[in-house]
């Protein structure tokens, strides 16, 4: 299968098609790609011809498009719809991309929107859907899904499975159940197609099966899926009662979400923003870490007026060129350590007490200190610096190294303790403290040392 490419043949020729109002050629270009391929498309174009072409698409295909969409896109496409079209769209979505949408409506036309939708059942679904907090496991799950009863024969069970096929897109797993609906286990499509018509369901299933509850997070969701290779999970509410369940595609979305958060924050970004964004909101998302890096910068300044005296010294002033060096290694080591602490948190592999994670990071910076450490004092002979100058900014730069490190390791786990994102000392906090902290060390090292 060859990628598809957008191109500006392509989009020359909707725009021609649009502005000649050629419906047939449109509706028989768009049958062509997938609904992936056409929220590219989309994107690329004009919001009133985006409209003008979404509503010549069938409702089915422009439904799949529709979570696909970047979401200033889909809210302007849907802005130009009625609570009655959307309505229609919202029918061909499973609940777990059509709660999506609709709850980035208004109050008014989510109302609306809700009681234009024909199925009741499915109308229902939504509205308990959109009860639950979005990133728990029962705000991602869809209530699509395939169940039997523990006591049908394996003829019933096909019959069954045969009409609640027909409501979910992709059959993932069968989930056995009781008469109360509580969740036993899983049917093996092999047992079910080899046991015999009328034994039943009971003496073939698996009673092993991973599940969650409604109230679980969706990172802790995705870890499990993650651990055990599910392509789904059933999610369960506290009496055991299967209601839903999680696909993969929804956790590699949750994922990606999470991971472009902590990108931000580890940037030094405290909100989700985007390229096309106003300048206000990106002002407001980086402002607060500029603040920070100019107050870390101020601290830097005052602390280098402190040894003002000591630098006036005739021997000592060659120190200050290496400021930066110094600044930059503690702010690079602080980083290295925190992004490895965040991504083992992240995956839930720091594991251990805190006091042996700080011993290794001390082990490790006396390594990598020790190294860069001797390369400053081959700097020095190569440049005939003085000795004592040499092994000065060495000491402090070891020193610095096994400090930044213990920095960047053990921010991130307390802040893990404490509920805060440790994404966030990934960013400027770690890299403006260490940087402030480093040079302190640094001119405290080099006046203990020369004096």
């Amino acid at each position: 299968m060859t990628p598809f490419k957008l191109s500006e043949e392509l989009l020359d020729q909707i725009n021609s098609d649009i502005v000649a109002q050629n419906d047939k050629a449109l509706q028989t270009l768009v049958k062509e790609y997938h609904y992936a391929d056409l929220a590219e498309i989309f994107e690329a174009l004009q919001i009133d011809q985006a409209v003008y072409l979404f509503k010549l698409i069938d409702s089915e295909k422009s439904a799949d498009m529709l979570p696909e969409l970047d979401e200033d896109v889909r809210e302007s496409i849907l802005d130009a719809l009625s609570s009655e079209e959307i309505a229609t769209e919202i029918e061909e979505l499973d609940t777990d991309d059509a709660v999506d949408i609709i709850a980035e409506l208004s109050d008014e036309i989510r109302k609306e929107v809700i009681n234009q939708i024909s199925d009741t059942e499915h109308a229902d679904d939504i509205r308990e859907l959109l009860t639950y907090d979005e990133n728990s496991a029962g705000g991602l799950m869809a209530k699509e899904l395939v169940c039997v009863n523990q006591n049908w024969t394996i003829t019933r069970c096909v019959r069954e499975m045969r009409i609640q096929a027909q409501e979910v897109t992709r059959v993932h797993s069968i989930y056995v159940v009781d008469d109360e609906n509580v969740l036993l286990g899983r049917l093996s499509l092999k047992d079910l197609l080899t046991a015999n018509e009328k034994s039943k369901i009971k003496s073939v299933y698996i009673p092993k099966v991973d599940y969650v509850t409604i109230g679980v997070d969706g990172e802790e969701v995705a870890k499990i899926m993650s651990k055990y290779d599910l392509e789904a999970i059933p999610v369960v509410n506290e009496q055991k009662q299967l209601v839903g369940r999680i696909t993969i595609d929804d956790i590699v979305d949750l994922i990606k979400d999470e991971a472009e958060k902590d990108y931000q924050l580890a940037a030094g970004i405290s909100s989700d923003v985007e390229a096309d964004d106003s300048i206000f909101q990106h002002t407001k998302a980086r402002l607060p870490w500029l603040i920070l890096g100019l107050v870390g910068g101020l601290g830097s300044v005052f602390i280098l007026e402190g040894f003002e005296g000591f630098m006036n010294h005739p021997s000592h002033k060659a120190l200050f060129f290496f400021t930066p060096l110094i600044a930059a290694m503690a702010g690079n080591v602080g980083v290295q350590s925190s992004a490895i602490i965040v991504q083992g948190l992240a995956n839930d592999v720091v594991k251990g007490s805190l006091l042996n994670r700080l011993f290794k990071e001390v082990g490790l910076g006396l390594i990598n200190g020790g190294t860069l450490a001797l390369l400053v004092i081959l700097f020095g002979v190569a440049t005939q610096q003085p000795t004592n100058v040499s092994l000065t900014i060495a000491l402090s730069m070891l020193c610095v190294i096994i400090v930044s490190a213990l920095i960047g390791t053990f921010v991130p786990i307390v802040l893990n303790r404490r509920g805060v994102d440790p994404a966030i000392a990934t960013g400027p906090f770690i890299t403006t403290s260490n940087d402030i902290f480093g040079i302190f060390l640094f001119f405290y090292i080099a006046k203990w040392f020369l004096a």
